[in-house]
């Protein structure tokens, strides 16, 4: 099934390349699962299979091959994932070492992959263009030794080589390399074994368990009746059926999770499909849905209890049919943007002052660093026309030549994101609109793109999201029960003056209301590791935790901060974005590693400027 990257044209008029690409990609998945009755969604963030529910990541409104590369690569690895692995059998040998977990979870779905790859190559080549994405976020083209890259992942790529003869990505290639030798002295014989089985997920995860011994994880075989105990545990009521097929229980008492989610038994972490399945985005990117801490997206159930892990499920949107992500432009007409920019470029006088100073020294600590020189005296390259009087007053003179050296300088992308919740009214949201105005100009004149980003609800309370759940019968621990709105002021290859009317959108009554900031920050997140640039930095802006009234009320009351930290954590471990917070009058430094905490939203500009000024610092 081999698709090309070309952008598909619309069949009509009124349907645009965006909804193409999701309708053409959803017919696609369901008929290489084998499963008609998914219903696949599209939103912001990590993608995830619950039950028949399938997200994948949206596509943005300007569509590049990179984005088409992403949604593919994703849905055809959830469809290979739906179509060959028994998420029960999987989840009831689950190892409970969290290292020799990560290595159970890449192999098996190297597997799936290679399974998938006999029959449709297309699908092989629409993971591997996404791994190769992934090798390049994660640093693994710069790895110079076995301590930077992680087992499991070359585990995935070496296992998925052996059993469908597929090379890793070239940004892999080495960090591979340099666990080869060992793997194959003390596991290759187990690994060409494994590959005859690959039709049978029962043998081959035995042999897993061969595999990790000899991977020196101290893991041993579990015996046939463990296997059929554990099996009986893990699914009472659904012997033999797969977890995707499960039947959604209400009832809290039950020793299984809702929606098709497995846990396995006797261990504090999810089972096989939280691990794998679940992180429908990552299942196909290395290294990805088996941290013990619980990937960007999910909520690990205490098993203490039964009633306590059906409340702490995973952390998920009861519908995403209502968010939005919008340009400012779109929420606003165009007299009233004028109207409010002149409202704040009469509030930006008053914050000239010291801040102008640290943004002129921001300026000059880049333009520093982006220093020309040249090499003169060259047969070839740009004519130096200073040289050109040598030859007129002496003609035997050859004409010279000069060449610019590469800078040290590497190219930086930076995404401001605002919190625009209520409680940012007034004076924080004007000083947040100002800083940020006034920050995009300065990085912009030093050649380092920026991009302004905000984050609020649509509805106080709940919108259309709530309305949908109550009129569905109100379901127990529904998830995120708003509408979402993400607002982007500018874009990231907008210039300033095309786009500076939008921050005036932050002074608009009525447009702040509630904050879901664990969502925001993937959103941001996303759309940085989407970009070319070297170097990705994103700073938080906010004035509190994450509130919504209407999720808290239906849900675990710390539901909303429990992902957020969890964001957090991946973000700050396993991703190249360099993330940095500032907090007002809020202290976030409790979340974030790299953060600093101000009492008065007047010190803010300073406070970023310096923030900013440090980072680049550390370059040095």
């Amino acid at each position: 099934m081999d698709r090309s990257n070309s952008l598909p044209k619309p069949n009509s008029h009124d349907e645009t390349p965006a909804d193409l690409i999701r309708r053409t990609t959803s017919a696609t998945l369901k008929a290489m699962a084998g499963r008609p009755d998914l219903e696949v969604s599209y939103a912001s963030g990590p993608g995830y299979v619950r039950g028949v529910e399938v997200r994948l990541p949206s596509p943005p409104r300007t569509i590049l091959a990179g984005d088409i590369s992403r949604l593919r690569g994703t849905a055809d690895a959830v469809a290979l994932r739906l179509r060959y692995h028994d998420d029960r059998l999987h989840a009831g040998r689950m190892p409970h070492l969290p290292e020799a977990r990560k290595i159970y979870e890449m192999v098996e779905q190297a597997r799936v992959e290679a399974l998938g790859a006999r029959l449709m190559p297309g699908a092989a080549l629409n993971i591997a263009e996404v791994l190769e994405q992934k090798a390049r976020a994660e640093g693994l083209d710069r790895a110079t030794c076995r301590e930077q890259v992680p087992l499991a992942d070359a585990m995935r790529l070496i296992a998925r080589e052996r059993f469908a003869g597929l090379a890793p990505p070239p940004s892999a290639a080495h960090a591979v390399e340099l666990w080869r030798d060992e793997v194959e002295a003390k596991a290759g014989a187990t690994l060409d074994r494994l590959k005859d089985l690959l039709h049978d997920q029962d043998s081959f995860s035995k042999g897993l368990y061969q595999l990790l011994h000899e991977l020196d994880f101290g893991v041993d075989q579990p015996s046939e009746d463990e296997d059929d105990e554990e099996s009986e545990e893990g699914q009472p009521a659904q012997d033999g059926a797969s977890a995707g097929q499960e039947k959604e229980s209400d009832e809290a008492g039950q020793g299984k999770q809702e929606d098709g989610e497995t846990q396995a038994p006797g261990s504090s972490e999810g089972s096989g499909e939280q691990d794998g399945i679940e992180d429908g985005d990552d299942i196909m990117l290395m290294g990805a849905g088996t941290e013990e801490a619980g990937g960007p997206s999910r909520h690990r159930p205490d098993p203490a209890s039964n009633s306590q892990a059906v409340q702490e499920r995973l952390y998920h949107p009861f519908t995403t049919a209502f968010d939005q992500v919008v340009s400012a432009e779109d929420l606003c007409d165009t007299e009233e943007l004028t109207r409010l920019r002149s409202q704040l470029d009469q509030q930006l006088s008053h914050l000239q002052g010291v801040v102008a100073k640290l943004a002129n020294r921001l300026q000059r600590k880049l333009m520093a660093q982006q220093t020309r020189s040249w090499d003169f005296d060259l047969e070839e390259g740009i004519l130096d026309t200073g040289r050109l009087a040598r030859i007129v007053t002496n003609p035997t003179h050859s004409l010279s030549f000069k060449y610019e050296k590469e800078t040290d300088f590497r190219d930086t992308v930076v995404s401001l994101l605002i919190d625009n919740s209520g409680s940012m009214r007034g004076r924080p949201i004007t000083v947040a609109a100002m800083s940020a105005d006034l920050l995009a100009r300065t990085l912009e004149r030093c050649g380092v793109k920026v991009e302004v980003l905000g984050f609020t609800t649509r509805a106080w309370k709940g919108g259309q999201s709530r309305e949908k759940w109550q009129a569905e019968g109100k379901a127990l621990n529904p998830g995120r029960l708003n509408d979402l709105r993400h607002i982007v002021y500018k874009a990231a290859d907008a210039p300033w003056r095309r786009v500076r009317r939008n921050l005036g959108l932050m002074l608009r009554e009525g447009i702040l209301k509630e904050n879901i900031d664990g969502e925001a920050l993937l959103w941001a997140h996303e759309r940085l590791i989407s970009r070319s640039e070297q170097r990705r930095i994103l700073m938080v802006i906010s004035d509190g935790a994450p509130v919504d009234d209407s999720t808290l009320s239906a849900n675990p009351g710390n539901t909303l901060e429990k992902h957020l930290r969890e964001v957090i954590a991946y973000i700050e471990n396993r991703s190249p974005v360099e993330l940095v917070a500032i907090g007002i009058g809020h202290d976030v430094t409790r979340y974030y590693r790299r953060a600093v905490t101000i009492m008065d939203a007047e010190d803010l500009g300073g406070t970023m400027m310096r923030q900013l000024t440090s980072l680049f610092e550390d370059e040095d």
